[in-house]
């Protein structure tokens, strides 16, 4: 095994977990074991079957909204309190029918949405033409003929977009090329851009 997710927390605060199934999950960090050997499986904390992945982990925070979304490409923006899960069973927010399988949960931070394909198309409109919903499937934040969505990011356009390579970071100012509206197509990403088909 290896390292998949890292945070910092405190005790007092309350961890989400948003697996690939479209549930989020709700620990408190105060339940956590303490850092001595391996620690216990998360599996073991909260009822997440062995399908199962982690998708995203972040610590709550009041007034947060996040932007979900499957690998067919569709998604909505959800409040963090409505992630929120009573039970260790977690709560369904993003609805997906298999093969299809939730594929990100990225922070809401600045009025664009860029989002690229499997198929290597990169795409940017405005965050205000994605619905803010409780649950539901979401609607088509990109078009594909072959394949799904590989990764998207929330940013402020004024700043460019940025992505990770190499340990450097290089931002793309001049976005006209791939600015289209919701559920476009998109064009091949910028030179430079990462062969994973992710931001970071």
């Amino acid at each position: 095994d290896d390292l998949h997710l890292a945070i910092h927390a405190m005790t007092t605060d309350r961890i989400v977990l948003f697996a690939t199934n479209g549930k989020a999950y709700t620990l408190k960090a105060d339940a956590i074991p303490r850092g001595r050997g391996d620690g216990q499986p998360v599996r073991l904390l909260l009822e997440l079957t062995n399908e199962d992945a982690v998708v995203a982990m972040f610590v709550h925070q009041d007034g947060a909204k996040w932007l979900l979304a499957s690998t067919d490409g569709k998604g909505f923006v959800v409040k963090g309190e409505d992630l929120l899960a009573e039970k260790r069973t977690g709560k369904q927010v993003l609805n997906v029918d298999p093969p299809v399988e939730a594929a990100a949960c990225v922070p809401v931070e600045g009025d664009s949405v860029a989002v690229i394909g499997e198929n290597r198309k990169l795409l940017v409109f405005p965050l205000e033409q994605v619905p803010e919903m409780v649950r539901g499937r979401g609607v088509q934040l990109q078009a594909y003929r072959d394949g799904g969505l590989s990764d998207v990011r929330v940013f402020a356009r004024s700043e460019g977009l940025s992505w990770t390579l190499g340990g450097r970071t290089r931002t793309e100012a001049d976005l006209r090329p791939w600015l289209g509206n919701r559920a476009g197509a998109g064009k091949a990403p910028p030179n430079g851009f990462p062969r994973s088909n992710r931001f970071d």
